[in-house]
């Protein structure tokens, strides 16, 4: 939401996704109407990304719209949610946080002008996991939430990775980005004290390190490197790389643990092979070629 009120905001003429329309209109009327006020404008269109009908559905009122994008951000998912499958069976988190958005962005990729931006909504998380191509919808692996979360993430990095390789020719170019740690509805799924824990974790690295305990960033702030990525940064900065507070990412070695207090971004999950791999993979599971 902060993000499309931000652009908006900026003169952009935003079209944004829900899977509740109604529910969608009535929580975003005050960023339609300053949007209107600003020289923008904003409108909604229908998307259920653990669905891959609705998402070609979708696709095809986009291309049939044939509106050209400078831009798209793909920032829909969810997080560490119990096991369960979406409706084309694949594991919650991978179908929904990746499937989903590669069959869309893939089915609109010819709008994208030239010059345009593909922007991946990523995460630290990345760095639980990552991807299984062997096994990617915990059919022999003990399922675990946020394994399943740290493949996705990761999936969403190396989407970008691919993404960027096929189109750069063209001048469109894609990054994945973490937005930061905030309170968000995202962690729904985690427990308060899972989450203290973890809060607690930090800050003693923090002391130990001589460093003020941790700040949440606020939702703009959790926007800004989105907006950055889409509309700021060159593009030759930012192609096919991960993207954190407005600057790219540096390659985290294998040996840092996943829960460090670190910045940066796992070598596997921008590796080109494994990118590809996933590419293909991906086509496999959604029977779709790109």
């Amino acid at each position: 939401m902060e993000t499309v009120r931000s652009l908006a905001a900026h003169g952009a003429q935003v079209v944004g996704t829900a899977r509740d329309l109604s529910k969608a209109r009535v929580a975003t009327d005050q960023v339609r109407n300053d949007a209107t006020a600003d020289g923008g404008s904003f409108e909604l269109v229908e998307l259920d990304l653990a669905s891959l009908k609705s998402v070609r559905a979708c696709a095809d009122r986009l291309l049939a719209n044939g509106e050209a994008f400078d831009v798209v951000i793909a920032n829909a998912g969810v997080m560490a949610t119990p096991f369960g499958r979406t409706a084309d069976g694949f594991e919650t988190q991978f179908g929904t946080n990746h499937l989903g958005h590669f069959v869309l962005v893939n089915r609109i990729a010819a709008l994208i002008r030239t010059g345009g931006r593909l922007v991946n909504v990523s995460s630290a998380g990345h760095r639980r996991s990552n991807v299984d191509l062997e096994d990617p919808n915990f059919e022999r692996t003990p399922y675990e939430p946020l394994v399943a979360y740290g493949r996705s993430k990761t999936a969403n990095i190396l989407f970008a990775v691919a993404f960027d390789q096929r189109h750069r020719e063209r001048g469109v170019r894609a990054a994945a980005v973490h937005p930061g740690v905030i309170q968000t509805e995202l962690t729904r799924h985690l427990s308060p004290s899972w989450l203290q824990t973890r809060v607690d974790d930090i800050n003693q690295q923090l002391a130990d390190a001589g460093k003020p305990p941790l700040q949440w960033k606020s939702v703009p702030q959790g926007a800004a490197t989105s907006v950055w990525a889409a509309v700021v940064a060159r593009a030759d900065e930012i192609g096919g790389r991960y993207c954190e507070d407005c600057h790219v990412g540096s390659i985290v070695p294998d040996e840092v643990p996943a829960n460090a207090l670190s910045q940066g971004v796992r070598g596997y999950a921008v590796d080109r092979k494994t990118a590809e791999a996933l590419w293909k993979k991906s086509e496999e599971m959604v029977g779709e070629s790109f």
